[in-house]
């Protein structure tokens, strides 16, 4: 869209494009959300994709604002028409530099603009990740508010609660438009700078874990009261076809994840080892890509396991689900790592789980939530390879109890972590908001036949 096009659809204060986004016409259609994520596509954040399908499954028009364009790895085939149709900013542009421009000749859009700016760099000076990044996205973020404004957007949802939260936190300042964000993991455990200020501006916030819900609460020190829901990521359970518990054979361990020091490849490597000598026969196949490639394929040729321990590299998702389908375990070893990182609740215990699969986690962030112990799995303390090899050893030896532990383990998903139900979960909330602040008439859900992004493909 060209800046030409934008100044003609931006009338300048937030009540005004309050008003133009709240006409009849624009409460008579479904919502229109604008979701905002670090990178688009990745391939390891298919929770991100999943909910954007289920949210127009469930009614929402989605317009995609990623801050960076992930290239360099294959692309989930389901993410392809969403590429398609992503509105990917360079850093700097001449429309982009015009836009600047536009919110500085116009005192009330001045004013926005640099108290917008001084907010930023006053919450971030402390934090050179926060600092940097914020300077480098400000100009794209406020280039994009326009474009939020000229698509009629009436809600921005961010996914991450760093970079992306800071760029709803932006665009609310810059056109009025309300945001949501969801936080996961490490965006909420390494640097929470600025956290209080976004969760204030925000209409609502999400995280994946009551485990989540009480830091940030914490970080805010009152602030959050009230503010922040539990609304669980999910999986589309038809999507994976239900394991046949193998009886015979060697038991089929699978580990899916970036390659990287929070995932606990080492661990569970580890864990192999001991397997081996203690006789209990077993294949091990880690399925991702990551920095720790190496040290890892040395670990494993150290302790003689490269016939038995495979690193099969990074794959779609349809790839995955097949490899779980082929395994008797799935195991998450998460771990915290030395600079702070660590998972919320892995996806991939979801995707096992939804399965049939029996699954070995580790006791630590919000696991607990979704995998009890011995109740859909067997949770063992991070970064300890004895305790996972025992109870990958128990579950060798004992496939009535793998049998037990899945087929509860598809129930939870059904029950808890269904995206399509989450994902309306998250639109309603999103509607209610709306309607609250009175930009919309109407809470009525607006359910459509088929997604239209899927429509595209």
């Amino acid at each position: 869209m060209s800046a030409t096009t934008l100044a003609t659809t931006a009338t300048g204060t937030p009540a005004a494009l309050t008003a133009a986004r709240t006409g009849d016409a624009g409460e008579d259609g479904p919502p229109v959300v604008a979701y905002v994520m670090s990178r688009f596509p990745r391939l390891t954040e298919t929770f991100i994709l999943a909910e954007m399908l289920a949210m127009e499954r469930a009614g929402v028009r989605v317009e995609l604002h990623p801050l960076l364009h992930q290239r360099g790895e294959p692309i989930q085939p389901a993410a392809a028409p969403l590429v398609e149709r992503a509105h990917f900013l360079p850093f700097l542009s001449l429309p982009i530099l015009r836009t600047q421009l536009w919110f500085l000749r116009e005192p009330a859009r001045r004013r926005r603009y640099l108290r917008a700016f001084a907010d930023m760099l006053r919450g971030t000076w402390r934090s050179p990740n926060f600092l940097f990044g914020g300077l480098g996205i400000f100009p794209k973020v406020a280039h994009a508010a326009r474009q939020m404004e000229a698509e009629g957007v009436e809600h921005v949802h961010c996914h991450f609660a760093n970079h992306p939260a800071l760029a709803g936190f932006l665009v609310h300042r810059l056109v009025g438009i309300p945001y949501s964000f969801t936080a996961h993991g490490s965006d909420l455990h390494v640097d929470r700078t600025m956290l209080p200020a976004k969760v204030a501006e925000a209409a609502f916030v999400v995280t994946i874990s009551q485990d989540n819900r009480r830091l940030i609460e914490e970080t805010c020190q009152g602030g959050a009261d009230g503010k922040v829901e539990v609304i669980h990521c999910g999986v589309d359970p038809a999507a994976f076809v239900q394991t046949d518990p193998s009886v015979d054979g060697p038991l089929r361990i699978v580990a899916v994840g970036t390659l990287h020091e929070v995932k606990g490849q080492a661990h569970l490597i580890e864990a192999c080892r001991l397997l081996s000598d203690r006789g209990v026969p077993f294949t091990c196949r880690f399925i991702g890509e990551g920095p720790d490639r190496a040290a890892l394929t040395e670990r494993i040729e150290g302790h003689g396991l490269a016939d038995r321990v495979i690193l099969a590299g990074r794959m779609t998702s349809d790839a995955v689900a097949a490899e779980l389908t082929a395994a008797d375990v799935l195991v998450a070893a998460s771990v915290p790592t030395r600079g702070g990182k660590r998972e919320g609740i892995p996806v991939v215990l979801m995707e096992a789980m939804a399965t049939g699969l029996p699954v070995v986690a580790s006791r630590l962030s919000g696991i607990p939530e979704a995998v009890h112990d011995d109740v859909e799995g067997l949770l063992v303390p991070p970064g300890d390879p004895v305790a996972l090899a025992d109870a990958l050893e128990r579950l060798a030896r004992e496939p009535d109890l793998r049998v037990r532990l899945g087929t509860a383990g598809r129930a939870t998903v059904l029950r808890a972590f269904d995206v399509d139900a989450n994902a309306r979960t998250l639109a309603d909330r999103i509607t209610q908001h709306l309607v609250a602040t009175g930009r919309r008439r109407s809470a009525e859900p607006v359910v459509a036949a088929r997604s239209p992004i899927e429509a595209v493909g």
